[in-house]
């Protein structure tokens, strides 16, 4: 072999080990910053309400769970008048106790407001980040009853005089959700455990030790309360404020700007 073809095979060698040695870097800087993310679901819904976003996170190298809460959406064959807030709380923690999980980001829609607060209570060192969807922001011992509004109030009253277990299923529609998204959102809504809303929740401040946290308002849904909730943290240093112009339903309207948002955030 001659000296310049030795030198050449030398020098692509060296290449190669060089290109395996960066992307092995770029693997292992992909595996370290990667991050689990738990998205809870609100009433009436289910976790297949996440998959698009959940798809767009695991192509980014992330874990995503998104459990579904006890008497909804596959899990509706559990309904019982036994379901409480505290059954709903034991849900979520319960994937972040049994996968081990820590770093997460922790994700809450609507009355999973309430959830993931009474999860940071139980697990809050795993929880890096908090992240409210166009929820709930409640105190301690404070219910869903509460805090709805007056025509969702009544029907919760109702449904308690009639001890039925479940709360009647809305239409998409009053989500604002897309249209084209109506008939999908329909054919999976479930009915909410009635006692889950009369529960009130045990706060002692484990929420406001995570050191980031987020509220998304979704602009193009109504809603006085949430509205209170987002003008509130806008003046707080502590927290990360959001509007997105998107009917309540945002990881079905706007998957991908919703995306963006966890990643900003995580």
């Amino acid at each position: 072999m001659t000296k310049s073809k030795h030198t050449r095979r030398n020098a692509i060698a060296m290449l190669g080990a060089g290109a395996s040695a960066a992307a092995a870097l770029g693997s292992a800087r992909a595996q370290a910053t990667a991050k689990p993310f738990v998205l809870v679901h609100g009433s009436w819904h289910g976790g297949w309400c996440w998959r698009r976003v959940a798809d767009l996170l695991d192509a980014k190298g992330h874990k995503v769970y998104t459990p579904t809460l006890t008497g909804l959406g596959e899990r509706s064959h559990l309904m019982s008048g036994m379901i409480t807030l505290d059954t709903h709380i034991t849900d979520v923690a319960n994937v972040i106790k049994w996968e081990n999980l820590q770093d997460v980001v922790l994700v809450g829609h609507s009355y999973a407001g309430f959830v993931i607060s009474g999860v940071a209570e139980r697990v809050q060192p795993a929880i890096s980040s908090i992240v409210f969807l166009d929820a709930f922001l409640p105190q301690n011992g404070e219910s869903v009853l509460d805090l709805t509004p007056p025509d969702l109030h009544a029907a919760t009253l109702a449904a308690v005089a009639k001890n039925e277990v479940g709360r009647p299923v809305p239409p998409a529609k009053a989500f604002n959700v897309n249209g084209k998204d109506q008939a999908w959102v329909d054919s999976k809504l479930t009915p909410q455990p009635t006692f889950a809303s009369l529960t009130p929740i045990v706060l002692t401040g484990a929420r406001e030790k995570i050191a980031k946290k987020t509220y998304i308002r979704a602009t193009s849904y109504p809603n006085p309360r949430f509205d209170g909730y987002l003008e509130k943290l806008k003046q707080d240093p502590a927290w990360r404020t959001y509007g997105v112009p998107s009917g309540h339903d945002v990881m079905v309207d706007m998957p991908g700007r919703l995306t963006e948002i966890l990643l900003e955030v995580a």
